[in-house]
């Protein structure tokens, strides 16, 4: 009979493939579902990207490379950390995974051990938490509230940091919240720090491209280049660059932790595709403008969802600075009835009544770490963004209250 390993007992498979499986198999079984779930842009990958992949193939680089990275690509990456960063990474001191989850999973690994604290602002990215755990780690959850537009506080961070703490994982933009940092608000999470030398920062910039009305993204070794030494400066091409399935994730940091974050690969993966790393290339170093294009339409998705969720009678939505989603509060659809006579309870209960009744599918905010909130990925085609608002206002609409528990909610 089989055993799952102890480590996996204490951890949850990712909500958002559960959901998007949900989704499929809805869809599968002939139902109409618009899905939502995804953290993927729409956009395909732009063809001097794919032109390069193709020359890749034909040249024959299709062996194994080097476990971190190929000379080229490093060379890429480093000259993108310079101009687009101000951060200055030697070749020793940058790594190339299979995706951008990897980058982060190899840190972890390499450097937590058993009680050490991770601290992880919420709503998080749903891997964060699970893969502090199964570093054998502690998560030290930080609940960042919506009217500080999901962002974590100095006194928060301050509060949070403990002997034990190894880490602060930052998201900025985030998934799912879409929250950034300011200048000046990543400046005072970075004087926390300074005060407190023994806690290193994982930055994860992946949606840095993607902000709008003129916000520019931060990384907190350019903000405060004193914590480099501590600093693990993560990226990818997943997103800015319509890459997602070609899984190249890449990081610059302290030679040692990228030194034992390679050795801990060599035992995985080993390298990532050559045929993607030689994609990357062209990613990094060629025409970048189709990215600006791209967040004007990004942008105006999201104004679109925004408004109208802020029409819906129950529900609220921040309007965030960045990445491909929203983050609204459900708390006024707590206590309705469906018309089948079920009470939604839960944030997952809401987004399961929208999959089943209205076939749109979310990500209840519970698996990000915040209730009652849910998530929507607008990286989708404009006709299905409105087709699916446009479910969820007559699903939302066909819900019912009792008198005394709608006083309740508004009250």
């Amino acid at each position: 009979m089989f055993k799952v390993a102890e480590r996996l007992t204490r951890i949850k498979p990712s909500p958002t493939v559960v959901l998007s499986g949900k989704v499929a198999a809805r869809v599968a079984a002939g139902h109409d579902v618009l899905g939502l779930v995804a953290g993927e842009p729409d956009f395909d990958t732009p063809d001097n990207i794919k032109q390069a992949a193709i020359e890749a193939i034909r040249r024959g680089d299709t062996k194994y490379t080097a476990i971190d990275g190929t000379a080229a690509l490093k060379q890429a990456i480093s000259a993108k950390f310079e101009r687009e960063n101000g951060l200055s990474y030697a070749p020793d001191e940058i790594i190339v995974s299979t995706g951008g989850k990897q980058v982060i999973y190899n840190a972890l690994m390499a450097s937590v051990s058993a009680g050490d604290e991770v601290i992880v602002p919420a709503p998080y990215w749903v891997s964060y938490p699970e893969m502090v755990t199964l570093a054998e780690g502690t998560p030290v959850i930080v609940p960042c509230a919506a009217d500080n537009g999901f962002k974590m506080t100095p006194e928060q961070l301050d509060a949070a940091i403990t002997p034990r703490t190894r880490w602060l994982i930052l998201n900025s933009p985030s998934n799912p919240s879409g929250a950034a940092y300011s200048a000046d608000e990543m400046k005072a999470l970075t004087d926390v720090l300074i005060r407190h030398p023994h806690v290193w920062v994982l930055t994860d910039d992946i949606y840095e491209h993607l902000t709008y009305e003129g916000f520019k993204a931060v990384t907190p070794g350019r903000i405060e280049p004193s914590l480099l030494d501590r600093t693990l400066t993560m990226n990818g091409v997943s997103k800015s660059y319509c890459m997602t399935g070609w899984r190249i994730g890449y990081a610059g940091g302290p030679k040692p932790l990228i030194k034992a974050m390679s050795a801990i690969q060599s035992h995985s993966t080993t390298n990532a595709s050559s045929i993607s790393q030689a994609a990357a290339v062209e990613a990094l170093n060629g025409p970048q403008g189709f990215i600006a294009e791209h967040v004007l339409r990004f942008e105006r998705r999201r104004d679109m969802v925004v408004a109208a969720f802020n029409a819906i009678d129950g529900l609220a939505c921040h309007k965030p600075d960045g990445a491909f989603y929203v983050f609204p509060s459900c708390a006024g659809m707590i206590g309705a009835t469906t018309p089948a006579g079920d009470v939604i309870r839960t944030d997952e209960d809401f987004v399961l009544y929208l999959l089943e009744t209205a076939g749109v599918g979310l990500v209840h905010g519970a698996a990000f770490g915040m209730s009652p909130y849910f998530r929507l990925s607008y990286a989708a085609a404009d006709d299905k963004l409105v087709q699916a608002l446009e479910r969820i206002g007559s699903a939302c609409a066909r819900l019912s209250f009792a008198r005394t528990d709608r006083l309740a909610v508004v009250a």
